[in-house]
């Protein structure tokens, strides 16, 4: 941002945090605002602490404009979403690692221009206002655990299945933190000792890629006629093509439920958490996935741990992140 671009925002802040004085005087709920930074979604949301949306704004993000880009969208988008409700804190999730005690970005694995940003000071200043950091899956599995699927379990671990593959772990309603930067990263669990990860097999664009190369192989199938045209995000016409009971279809989802169970099985062995849940974009295949993963989970768990702990999806689905990322700002808010 230019230096008079700075002035200008500052500017329309000062006049915000006189409209926020003067609505803090009238009998409302307490809001916030959520802010989503992943590998190809930026969001921004206000709402409150029960998981209520009060306004949106969603735009795709362009890997070529960088960090830089992601930044200018939401100094863009910032005056709006603060005119929109009285803010009390700001809550982030960021897909990669973070030093959630410093708000700095350890690193992105899709978008250059992040490593060691410090994007809770960078907002603070712009916005003057409480900010807590975090990685996104665990900001989501905060919100699936308190306000999702995952309500009255003492333990819960959530996988993200999307541009990569992330996890978190909430103990009694609480991100579970190793030591920084980052924990859970189920993505980056290797698969087999030459290097393969969770990540290349089983994040959306790992499945996209897996249906463009079978359908290759394959173009007069169901799968490559419905798909036909289509440059990226291919893993959004499986369930079409399951429908139509699709063989190529059936293959590409067990390859990848297979993988993930796999890697699933170590948080098993591990952490034994009473629920398991699948988000992100490639769970909103549905039953079909969960079933899957299900099933492929038992025969790679110990005798004692059978059947295994029940796995669930995303019953925040798209809305999961930024419902945790409010919960993170919540217990940002200094009390009153």
């Amino acid at each position: 941002m230019t230096d008079g671009g700075r002035e200008r925002f500052q500017r329309v802040l000062a006049w915000l945090g006189n409209e926020r004085a003067l609505c803090l005087n009238a009998p409302m709920q307490r809001a916030y605002l959520a802010v989503e930074i992943g590998g190809t979604k930026l969001q921004l949301a206000t709402g409150r602490a029960d998981g209520t949306i009060l306004h949106r704004w969603r735009a795709s993000v362009d890997p070529a404009q960088g960090a830089d880009g992601i930044r200018q969208r939401i100094a863009q988008w910032l005056p709006e979403a603060l005119a929109s409700a009285s803010i009390a804190a700001i809550g982030v999730g960021f897909g990669g690692p973070v030093d959630w005690r410093t708000g700095r970005i350890a690193r992105s694995h899709q978008i250059p221009g992040w490593s060691g940003f410090p994007i809770g000071e960078w907002l603070r200043d712009l916005t003057r206002l409480p900010v807590a950091v975090d990685n996104d899956a665990n900001v989501a599995a905060l919100g699936e655990a308190t306000l999702g699927i995952g309500r009255g379990a003492a333990t819960l671990f959530y996988t993200t299945l999307g541009s990569g593959v992330g996890g978190g772990f909430i103990i009694d309603g609480r991100i579970y933190h190793g030591a920084t930067p980052g924990e859970s990263e189920i993505g980056h669990v290797r698969l087999e000792k030459g290097g393969t990860i969770v990540e290349q097999r089983c994040s959306g664009w790992a499945v996209d890629r897996r249906i463009r190369e079978a359908n290759d192989l394959h173009p007069a199938g169901p799968l490559a006629r419905l798909s036909e045209g289509v440059a990226t995000g291919q893993a959004r016409f499986l369930a079409s093509a399951l429908d139509e009971e699709d063989p190529l279809a059936s293959a590409i989802l067990s390859e990848a439920a297979d993988n993930l169970a796999f890697a699933l099985s170590h948080v098993v062995h591990l952490l034994h958490p009473e629920r398991l849940v699948l988000g992100g974009g490639l769970a909103l295949l549905g039953e079909p996935l969960r079933l899957a993963v299900a099933e492929a989970l038992k025969p790679y768990l110990m005798e004692v741990f059978q059947p295994g702990p029940p796995i669930f999806l995303s019953a925040l689905k798209e809305d999961v992140v930024p419902v945790g990322a409010l919960r993170l700002a919540e217990a940002a808010t200094p009390a009153t």
